[in-house]
């Protein structure tokens, strides 16, 4: 077992959360029977200024990734001025946290009175469509709010096929034909034409961008008409865990995946046209971790008190391998087994659902007990805005952690 950590607990004046060195410090402190999530101010502002610096144009974060006020609010301090919104309680949210933000509203199919409040209240002029009726909606909501057409940016999407963990193009995008009459009708109306198109969350082909930017390369051309703005959507992946039985190539950074697809911008011809990009996962994920307990010990697999439907859902549907810690129990006697071998664990989750376990294991020592806390990473994108309250199971215990997460 490692030496014992000085347990620091301190309020911190940015969140108003205990404050501790590490989650480990954590959770000797607080002896958690419930989950505990574990923010990381300082890596949510390193990961969204990485972004920034690799990525030239605008920065539109994804609120729907990560809608909590702690990240909103960090993300405004840290200069993020643009949020990616998909309904007017993200519209609200965002704003709380930062004022002055320009938001993008990029979901292709909306209300009426969603449009009416985006337009008048707060004056939201980009948005996103894949059909003349939805441009048509929007336009007629204009007119009624006395809002000037030429205001408006209306971004044509188009639907993209790539290799990610979430495919985003069978329910939205236009094909590139439909898509260059979009274009047309959307200038013939005297708004700003815009072109955006989504290759996915979490892509694993590092060449998706540019093939999306070849269909709007050819939609542009085709279409003939002025293109104010190319919004290259989010999908930038983040880095989680690794399945020992499973071989992938390194998922690309930020600093990586950037220039290539900066090189297909150009080579495109859209080096002219102004840019924004949605990122969400790869800025927030980081950010945070939970601390879960070992309700039960059964072999190979591990019963804790967490799951599919409160933190762990993107580990379910996106397949993903979270990278885990295990924090012993200090009272424990000499553990079972070898603490240096580590091997898969198969978890189940805290709900009576038999759905409720995981899709990939937890690689943890074999000297895995139960009544032992095992700190789970990478799990700042979606866990919070998918988490639910089945069988009256949805933690909201949050700490502020100064440490990065160390597998």
């Amino acid at each position: 077992m490692a030496d014992p950590i000085p347990i620091q607990i301190r309020e911190t004046v940015r969140t108003g959360l205990q404050r501790f060195a590490n989650a480990r410090a954590a959770t000797l402190a607080l002896r958690p029977d419930t989950p505990v999530y574990c923010f990381r101010p300082a890596q949510l502002e390193a990961d969204a200024r990485a972004f920034r610096d690799a990525f030239p144009g605008r920065t539109a974060y994804a609120v729907k990734t990560n809608p909590h006020p702690l990240v909103l609010d960090t993300l405004a301090r840290s200069g993020v001025d643009a949020f990616d919104v998909a309904s007017p309680a993200e519209f609200r949210m965002a704003r709380a946290a930062a004022p002055q933000a320009a938001l993008y509203y990029m979901h292709p199919v909306k209300a009426a009175t969603a449009i009416r409040e985006a337009l008048t209240s707060y004056d939201i002029r980009h948005f996103a469509i894949d059909h003349e009726n939805e441009a048509a909606k929007i336009l007629r909501e204009a007119r009624a709010a006395g809002v000037d057409t030429p205001d408006l940016t209306l971004f044509v999407r188009l639907a993209t096929r790539s290799h990610a963990v979430y495919e985003l193009s069978r329910k939205f995008g236009a094909a590139p034909g439909h898509a260059v009459e979009l274009l047309q009708r959307v200038h013939r109306l005297g708004a700003r034409a815009g072109l955006c198109f989504h290759v996915g969350s979490q892509v694993e082909a590092p060449d998706a961008y540019a093939t999306a930017l070849k269909t709007a390369q050819w939609v542009r051309a085709r279409a003939g008409v002025p293109v104010a703005a190319l919004d290259i959507g989010g999908g930038f992946p983040a880095r989680y865990g690794v399945d020992r039985r499973r071989k992938r190539p390194p998922t690309p950074t930020p600093g990586e995946l950037i220039p290539r697809i900066l090189r297909a911008v150009e080579s495109t011809g859209f080096a002219d046209v102004p840019l924004v990009a949605e990122p969400g996962r790869v800025v927030v994920a980081r950010s945070l971790s939970v601390i879960v307990r070992v309700l039960l010990r059964k072999g190979q697999r591990l019963y804790i008190n967490d799951g599919i439907w409160a933190s762990l859902s993107d580990a379910w549907t996106g397949k993903l391998t979270l990278p885990v810690h295990l924090i012993p129990e200090p009272g424990r006697l000499k553990p079972k087994g070898d603490p240096k071998r580590v091997i898969p664990f198969r978890i189940m989750g805290a709900t009576c659902d038999s759905v409720d376990i995981l899709s990939r294991p937890f690689w943890l020592p074999e000297t895995v007990a139960t009544g032992d806390w095992i700190e789970v990473g990478h799990i700042g994108a979606y866990s919070l805005s998918l988490r639910t309250d089945f069988n009256g199971l949805c933690p909201d215990s949050f700490v502020e952690v100064d440490a990065p997460f160390r597998t």
